[in-house]
């Protein structure tokens, strides 16, 4: 059978489709000050997009900055990083604000997400407890990133995953956010966390 050039054509194009790379879209979150800017920046391949501004006396009078002191910019939408698994899989990285008056951009962030890390400092536990009731609701698969700063307390897994009153089946793990190799693992974690959710979820319920 001779083929004409479309059908050539459209035989490449389908050739070509079928190789490109599968790309998933992973949020990252957590409380004010917690390190989602550093996370998505040290390890998108891109020059990462962000909507940072300068820290006000008036914002800082809504924010709480304790135990982040030194913060002198605020994310006000979203980061925006990309990185390559392997050459079959490609994450979209948006980072969420982290003050409850932006919590109103979560839910256009949230739309097609696989699943998301959320990102705890032991010196302020509490603060990530927003984002993990978020996921929750609404059956994101997310993980946890215990990201150690400096002289903060660096607990085993399972004491935060208590203090979190985390599921036996939400990983966590500790982590740099200003380390690419580190930020790297955790979100090899939430993407293999979240298929392994997908599955279960298509999986029929065991017989009575």
């Amino acid at each position: 059978m001779v083929f004409g050039r479309s059908e050539r054509s459209r035989a490449k194009e389908a050739e070509a489709a079928v190789n490109e790379p599968v790309t998933l879209k992973v949020l990252v979150a957590g409380g004010f000050g917690v390190g989602k800017t550093t996370f998505v920046g040290s390890v998108s391949e891109i020059r990462p997009l962000r909507t940072e501004e300068a820290l006000t006396e008036a914002g800082r009078a809504l924010d709480d900055t304790s135990g982040v002191e030194a913060k002198a910019t605020t994310t006000v939408a979203m980061d925006f990083g990309r990185i390559t698994i392997n050459e079959k899989v490609l994450l979209y990285l948006f980072g969420t604000p982290g003050q409850s008056r932006f919590w109103f951009l979560w839910d256009e962030l949230a739309q097609g997400a696989l699943g998301a890390v959320v990102l705890a400092d032991t010196r302020r536990l509490e603060d990530c407890f927003a984002a993990i009731d978020y996921f929750e609701r609404r059956g994101i698969p997310f993980a946890i990133g215990v990201n150690c700063f400096e002289g903060a307390d660096r607990y085993p897994v399972e004491t935060v995953r208590r203090a979190l009153d985390l599921a036996e089946s939400v990983p966590v793990m500790l982590c740099d956010a200003r380390e690419r190799d580190s930020a790297r693992d955790v979100l090899l974690m939430v993407v293999e966390h979240a298929m392994r959710t997908a599955v279960a979820r298509n999986q029929p319920a065991p017989a009575p």
